[in-house]
């Protein structure tokens, strides 16, 4: 890792963000479902994620960023909220911005699906297309930011956020069996980092990305973050071109190893939860599952997996 110090947030930190946005956000439920049901080589506990408010788990850590800087000191600036998103942040800041009666402007890549801007603009912000991918949105989000004096809520790498995300896995604790893996889809890193912070010597949480977006994967192997090439099916929600700090420093301690999935197996894993389950998950949503297709010997005995974001247009290959 270089030199640079990395916040990183203790347990303390995600009990009060649990504390801080109970009232607001949804405490999603779980669903047992055996081999068979789904068709695959084990059997899985899915922790229904999507059921969150705008569809993803992403409100947790804006909601706990936009509350805790309406009671600091600083305050919320005149110029309110913006950030970068693949979609499923800005919609979280977007929602919990309106919550909150504040401005939001979001930035997204010129190729955001309308399933998830949609979102965005009917709960109120202001849509910036920007062309590239995530990265070059966060860099117009964050000139925005020191050009208008806005306050940038980051998606995955700020100790706040990072904490939000971790209140899933305080859920967990209380849902899964103690020892039993936790799978979850991994672009920045944010809800890999809070929630294996959050289960930290109770269960082992396994980051799975797409072998077309191996951001952490690198940074895991490299030591620190490094900037990586992305695509695939999922880039839209796993697509960070570089992890995040706290989930490379977090992966690092905890010395772990990431897997790896192809776009067929994110298809696959899509197709299931629709045809067996009638659950509508994105790619990056599926992507956990995913893993349970490719690398079930990892986890004979079955575990659990994140199904963390549901806003797509159903295709017709699924359907």
């Amino acid at each position: 890792m270089n030199a640079q110090p990395v916040n990183i947030p203790s347990a303390s930190d995600i009990a009060d963000a649990s504390r801080r946005i109970r009232t607001v956000t949804r405490r999603t439920p779980v669903l047992q479902v055996t081999a068979g049901e789904l068709d695959i080589p084990v059997p899985v506990t899915l922790k229904m994620e999507f059921l969150q408010h705008t569809g993803s788990f992403k409100v947790r850590g804006a909601s706990n960023v936009l509350a805790l800087l309406r009671t600091t000191d600083r305050g919320v600036p005149a110029a309110g909220v913006c950030c970068a998103s693949g979609g499923n942040h800005g919609a979280a800041v977007a929602w919990a911005a309106r919550e909150a009666g504040l401005r939001a402007t979001v930035f997204v890549p010129d190729f955001a699906p309308t399933a998830k801007t949609a979102i965005i603009e009917s709960l109120g912000a202001r849509l910036r297309r920007v062309d590239g991918f995530y990265a070059d949105a966060l860099v117009a989000s964050q000139d925005h930011a020191r050009r208008v004096g806005a306050f940038h809520v980051d998606a995955f790498d700020d100790p706040l956020t990072v904490a939000g995300q971790g209140t899933l896995g305080l859920e967990l604790a209380d849902q899964v069996p103690e020892g039993r893996p936790v799978l979850v889809g991994c672009g920045g890193g944010g809800l890999y980092a809070g929630t294996a912070l959050a289960l930290a010597g109770r269960n082992r949480v396994i980051a799975v990305e797409p072998s077309s977006a191996p951001s952490l994967t690198a940074a895991l192997e490299e030591g620190e973050p490094v900037d990586v090439e992305v695509g695939g099916i999922a880039v839209d929600s796993l697509g960070a071109r570089r992890a995040g700090r706290i989930a490379t420093a977090v992966g690092l301690s905890l010395g772990m190893k990431t897997l790896s999935v192809p776009d067929e197996a994110i298809a696959a894993a899509r197709t299931l939860l629709w045809q067996r389950l009638r659950i509508v998950a994105e790619p990056g949503g599926a992507t956990a599952l995913a893993a349970v297709l490719v690398h079930s010997e990892h986890f004979p005995d079955g575990a659990t997996v994140v199904i963390s974001g549901a806003n797509t247009d159903l295709p017709a290959s699924v359907g």
